[in-house]
């Protein structure tokens, strides 16, 4: 049975529960349940909001919005004790005719979103670096009385400095490409094996910007 398979493998992580991730019988609850409730199905729909780049004194700022809803799935993973980790790239990359595109600049937004049970607020952290099991790396964390305050910052791009000036060259063809994503990676392994194909938890976008004239 598929639920025997996941406990399985959600025994495994045992030892990496010890060491500050989920307990090993919540890990195994969790699976049993996206297992049996979460079939297969598209990915969550991700609209790109209000778009708007601009030239600042000392670089390439982003301000946009992602229009996109959780599942009910994934609400309960949060009602759970189980924190997402959304991921926000920007990539500049120059194009060259004559060979494969270079990758300039990969700057990157590491968005945590929790639930605490205790106090029954919601948490988001945001990070330039990726965060750890116990939250280190963090540059931003706040507290919010609803999920719904909570997903408003999870969503808002504000001022988010993606490229230097001296990345821009006027003199070649550059484009910005914008990807975001539910990083799979953060969660306990047997999550991962188990949530695999679920559309509950497919949930990615891109999106691609020509830079020629923010470099004049």
């Amino acid at each position: 049975m598929p639920c025997c398979n996941v406990e399985q493998q959600a025994l495994r992580t045992h030892s990496c529960s010890r060491a500050g991730l989920l307990p090993w019988w919540l890990v195994c609850f969790l699976c049993c349940f996206f297992v049996w409730s979460n079939p297969a199905g598209a990915e969550t729909t991700v609209q790109l909001g209000e778009f708007q780049m601009e030239r600042g004194e000392d670089g390439i700022y982003l301000n946009t919005s992602l229009d996109f809803e959780l599942s009910h799935g994934l609400e309960e993973a949060l009602d759970h004790g189980l924190p997402l980790t959304f991921v926000l790239q920007a990539e500049v990359v120059r194009e060259r005719w004559y060979w494969y595109d270079k990758r300039l600049l990969l700057t990157e937004r590491y968005i945590r979103l929790s639930y605490q049970p205790l106090s029954r607020r919601w948490r988001v952290q945001v990070s330039s670096q990726a965060l750890g099991a116990s939250g280190l790396g963090m540059t931003l964390g706040n507290s919010y009385d609803s999920l719904s305050d909570a997903m408003q910052v999870v969503k808002k791009v504000s001022r988010w400095k993606v490229a230097g000036l001296d990345t821009l060259d006027k003199n070649s063809k550059q484009r910005l490409d914008l990807r975001f994503r539910l990083d799979l990676s953060q969660l306990p392994q047997a999550l991962q094996f188990g949530n695999q194909a679920s559309g509950d938890w497919n949930i990615s976008f891109s999106h691609t910007v020509r830079l020629e004239d923010l470099a004049k």
